[in-house]
């Protein structure tokens, strides 16, 4: 008796394309820093978008910190719970509150004169925001340039100084972000590694970004565009844009 031979499948083996690296979601959990910064800004965000006088007084407080070492000014102290940093051992203290500081002054300094959030759980990473400053299909080069420069600042000083620029135009344009992912990328950013991390995963968010309507203002953008960091020197058409004084703020 003669045995047939088995024929293969002439079906393509069903393989499952690999999981993509993602920043977090709104669903994966946050670090200890983010969780602080997140309760911390939910409270005082809330505060302020109902004009409570303790809350505007507290975000002028922070907004003098954007872009600073916020954590070693004096006035800025007790303004925030920080309680929870030290329960959590696994953390190098100074590095933690140097990223609330740093988070909460930048969201100060976000949200003065709005009406609405700009911090938004689960929402924007900054390379998406950044993004979304730019007309669809186009790579505006000022922006460019200052995301870039963010990403190559050797310290947490200087990135600070770098965000406070970008931050900036984001508070122009009313696009939010989510400070407690920040706020975690901050902490990593000063760990050994992490800069590198918090640079792949802005990165990624900014070439990931697909506008969702045709209102808006993003595009996809050119995987290339990000490449070269050079030409500081050229003129930057994007006006430096001087938040005004607040109206809620008290003399």
């Amino acid at each position: 008796m003669t045995t047939e031979p088995q024929l293969r499948s002439q079906t393509p083996a069903q393989t499952q394309p690999p999981t993509p690296t993602r920043v977090r979601t709104p669903t994966a959990p946050l670090g200890t820093v983010g969780t602080v910064v997140g309760a911390e800004v939910k409270r005082l965000q809330s505060g302020y978008l109902r004009d409570r006088p303790d809350a505007v007084a507290a975000l002028a407080r922070l907004r003098r910190g954007a872009g600073k070492d916020a954590a070693g000014i004096a006035d800025l102290w007790g303004l925030i719970d920080l309680q929870t940093l030290y329960t959590d051992m696994t953390l190098r203290q100074e590095e933690a509150e140097n990223a609330v500081y740093a988070a909460m002054a930048l969201w100060a300094l976000h949200q003065q004169s709005r009406s609405t959030g700009m911090h938004r759980p689960g929402g924007d990473e900054l390379g998406t925001a950044v993004r979304r400053l730019m007309p669809p299909g186009e790579i505006l080069e000022p922006i460019r340039k200052r995301f870039v420069r963010a990403g190559a600042a050797p310290t947490l000083a200087a990135l600070a100084v770098k965000l406070r620029e970008i931050t900036t135009l984001l508070r122009v344009e009313e696009i939010s972000l989510d400070y407690a992912l920040l706020a975690d990328q901050l902490y990593r950013w000063q760990l050994r590694g992490g800069p590198d991390e918090v640079r792949r995963s802005w990165g990624r968010s900014f070439h990931a970004h697909r506008p969702k309507t045709a209102a808006d203002p993003a595009a996809t953008a050119d995987p290339a565009a990000a490449a070269d960091p050079t030409a500081d020197s050229d003129p930057d058409p994007v006006a430096r844009t001087t938040p005004e004084t607040d109206p809620k703020d008290t003399p």
